[in-house]
């Protein structure tokens, strides 16, 4: 090779190293695997498989979750190791929802410290379990919270006065979120579902104070947030309207499937027993729709507050689920907080639910965090 050919050669790995090179240094050290069919084509191996494994695992059964459940529950407090579920059946849940609203305090809406949150997390991540978070963020214009709908998506869009404001709430998310990693450094997989229930009209994101152009761009916003800006390479991110029984409502607000990882649905009307078909006819269409999409489809909040039925659980909850070939393929079916006697989605010791949540924990098509088989591999 001549001096030319060497000196050519030098720049070229010299432009070639600059290029790749990444501007965070910490985030390069996430591992990660090219795909195309999630919304992050560089999502890294256990969250790929988390999402395959998912797939696969709705052939077997519904896994079973439950929002803040080892954070509280009824007539206790941030114990270690608790959890109403397990106290009833002897088993943890195998999905665990929480919440970012109030990211920029101590704790979130619900009371519950964060860096405990990051600790509960990180728990049940080591024994095999499934993360889910949500975010009901402040009204980012007015000042008030989640439920706070006056108009405030047109104002947070790039290039509107409180963008630059609402940035910075985004930024303690990545925060949060860049902190869920094990000891060894493996960042741990969470499945992120911002703006949830935006088809009702009680949030500042909800269909009666936005525009469905305007809901669009603040989703691709925060995804490309998290995933270009911040390089978070472990999110799978779930879309879930609330009380939704045909295509067309559901598919109303929708941005799209490049940036739709999992199909979710909010249910709390499943109150009657006519709810019960309604709610295994929606789920019937949802998992034709996630088949056909090549996505995940999951019930991502559901339930009634104190469990007025009896029963509720095998021949409300599992019945609707079990209602076809396609509602079956339910991924995980996650009921609400238990935060006093008079708010609880969940059974504990003494419930009158208790036994049959019981049998609902028996049957071999209901999966809790004992059942799971490896879901990051």
């Amino acid at each position: 090779m001549t001096t030319n050919s060497r000196y050519i050669m030098f720049l070229f790995l010299l432009v070639l190293f600059v290029r790749c090179s990444p501007e965070n240094p910490t985030e390069s050290k996430i591992p990660t695997a090219a795909n195309d069919f999630l919304v992050d084509t560089l999502a890294t191996p256990k969250t790929v498989a988390l999402f395959r494994n998912l797939q696969e695992l709705t052939d077997t059964g519904v896994m079973f979750g439950h929002q803040d459940a080892t954070a509280y529950g009824v007539g206790w407090w941030a114990e270690p190791g608790r959890s109403d579920v397990k106290e009833v059946c002897g088993d943890y849940p195998a999905v665990y929802g929480w919440d970012l609203g109030d990211i920029h305090e101590a704790e979130n809406l619900d009371g519950a410290n964060f860096n405990n949150m990051q600790i509960w997390i990180k728990e049940a991540y080591a024994r095999g379990g499934i993360i889910t978070i949500s975010m009901h963020l402040d009204n980012p214009v007015s000042g008030g919270n989640a439920w706070d709908n006056s108009s405030a998506v047109s104002e947070i869009l790039p290039n509107r006065p409180y963008h630059a404001q609402y940035i910075n709430t985004l930024s303690k998310i990545a925060s949060f979120l860049s902190n869920l990693k094990t000891s060894d450094g493996i960042y741990i997989p969470v499945i992120l579902r911002p703006y949830h229930e935006h088809s009702q009209s009680w949030p500042w994101w909800g269909m009666e104070s936005c525009t469905s152009e305007e809901f669009y761009s603040l989703w691709q916003m925060t995804v490309e947030y998290f995933r270009d800006e911040k390089e978070i390479h472990y999110l799978l991110y779930a879309i879930s309207p609330q009380d939704i029984n045909y295509k067309s409502q559901y598919f109303e607000r929708y941005p799209g499937d490049d940036w739709v990882d999992i199909l979710g649905l909010d249910y709390y009307s499943l109150h009657n027993s006519y709810n019960i078909i309604k709610l295994g006819e929606a789920l019937d269409m949802l998992g034709k729709e996630a088949e056909q999409r090549g996505k995940i489809m999951a019930l991502t909040e559901v339930g009634v507050n104190k469990i007025t039925v009896g029963n509720w659980w095998t021949n409300y909850l599992l019945t609707a689920i079990k209602y076809s070939e396609y509602s079956r393929k339910t991924a995980w079916a996650l009921v609400w907080r238990n935060y006093s006697t008079e708010h609880h989605f969940a059974p504990f010791p003494g419930h009158e639910s208790e036994a049959n949540f019981l049998n609902f924990y028996q049957n071999s098509f209901t999966i809790f965090e004992s059942d799971l088989p490896e879901m990051y591999e």
